[in-house]
């Protein structure tokens, strides 16, 4: 499969500004959406919602004006994990505004086989075991 070693360019730091986590793997976007949402799917959960962000951005993108093209293509994962939910939320009561969890993917249109896979980097201690579980399904489909 893919090796982790030479794949990966950056991996889980947070981005200061943006409060999210990336991983650049040089595979395309199509095998990585694979990759994670068997990552999630293998971790027990279900996923609620896929977001294809990208192509609807594509598809409005002449309406609002606009003659950028943002992605080859961007994906965006919705799920929860009732054991990690209850953990953060009997923690801190208003953690429940973070649920459900995402990851999201995408691609540049000058970068079609690299692929940007991440999280929002939940804040607080409380939020921990939610960062970790994110982490961990990142992992998983990026070995």
């Amino acid at each position: 499969m893919r090796h982790l070693a030479t794949a990966l360019f950056f991996i889980a730091t947070p981005l200061a500004a943006q409060n999210i986590t990336t991983v650049t793997i040089s595979e395309p976007l199509g095998d990585m959406e694979f990759a994670v949402e068997s990552a999630i799917l293998d971790a027990g959960l279900k996923i609620d919602f896929t977001s294809h962000s990208g192509a609807m951005l594509e598809r409005t993108r002449a309406d609002v004006g606009s003659d950028v093209v943002l992605f080859s293509g961007a994906t965006i994962y919705n799920f929860c994990s009732a054991r990690v939910s209850r953990q953060v939320i009997e923690a801190d009561i208003n953690n429940i505004s973070y649920c459900p969890y995402s990851i999201f993917l995408y691609s540049t249109p000058d970068k079609p086989d690299e692929t940007i896979i991440g999280h929002q980097t939940y804040p607080g201690e409380s939020m921990q075991p939610a960062n970790d579980l994110l982490d961990k399904i990142i992992a998983s489909a990026t070995q």
